[in-house]
């Protein structure tokens, strides 16, 4: 229980640093596309890495590689009927899932709603081996990316009309979906701890799906092609350093 009570906080704070990335919107109204196309980009890096040192690593040597691998193609799976059932927006692909009444800004809200609960699962799996100094770096790691995405949620929202406040508190609440996925995964995986490799690579083919269809698109629809992989690169040195370091 003390064990699903950290990494639910973890995953939490993790979280919050969503609304941590989004508070620059208080002292400005715009940040160039340049400098945001580069924080994202050092979030899929810094994702990208979380995927292959702290998750499919200890999978694999958890489980074995075949584990591992039918983890990561679940997790996948999962994203892409969560993407067909959920209507969202995205700024590069338009509308996806079902016909909806529903407003862009809320479209886009989903969207990144559904991005973020992998990212906590993943905090959550992270803790259920029972390795505090892995789920730690993993959840710093997460909470990193989650900055970038914070802000590029509420400056979508200035965009769109609506007031520096209300952008924040959006921005802060679509974060608020990690510490859930991160109670389920570390729930499961601590429960029965035979899912574990699965567990960690299920949260890592997740997030490579989110990676790979949404974020490194994004980043590159805009020509900034350059600065956005500069950043991918930055984030995984980053990633790959904590995780070296802590673990």
């Amino acid at each position: 229980m003390n064990l699903i009570l950290i990494g639910g906080v973890a995953s939490l704070l993790a979280g919050l640093a969503t609304g941590i990335g989004a508070l620059p919107v208080f002292a400005v109204r715009d940040i160039s596309e340049k400098f945001l196309d580069a924080a994202l980009g050092f979030a899929a890096g810094v994702m990208l890495a979380a995927t292959s040192f702290s998750l499919l690593v200890p999978a694999i040597a958890i489980g074995g590689v075949w584990r591992a691998v039918l983890g990561l193609v679940l997790g996948a799976v999962f994203l892409v009927f969560a993407e067909k059932s959920v209507p969202h927006f995205h700024h590069v692909t338009g509308i996806k899932g079902p016909s909806t009444n529903l407003t862009r800004v809320s479209l886009f809200i989903l969207a990144i709603t559904i991005h973020n609960f992998p990212e906590g699962m993943a905090v959550g799996v992270g803790f259920g081996s029972g390795d505090i100094a892995a789920g730690t770096t993993l959840a710093i790691g997460i909470g990193l990316q989650n900055m970038p995405e914070g802000l590029a949620v509420a400056l979508s929202l200035l965009r769109e009309g609506r007031t520096r406040t209300t952008a924040f508190l959006i921005a802060l609440l679509t974060g608020l979906v990690e510490p859930v996925g991160g109670l389920i995964g570390i729930s499961v995986v601590s429960t029965a701890s035979l899912l574990l490799p699965y567990g960690l690579a299920f949260a890592a083919g997740a997030m490579l799906f989110v990676i790979s269809e949404e974020i490194i698109p994004e980043t590159h629809s805009r020509g900034n092609d350059r600065e956005a992989t500069i950043g991918v690169i930055t984030g995984f040195i980053v990633m790959m350093v904590l995780d070296t370091i802590f673990t």
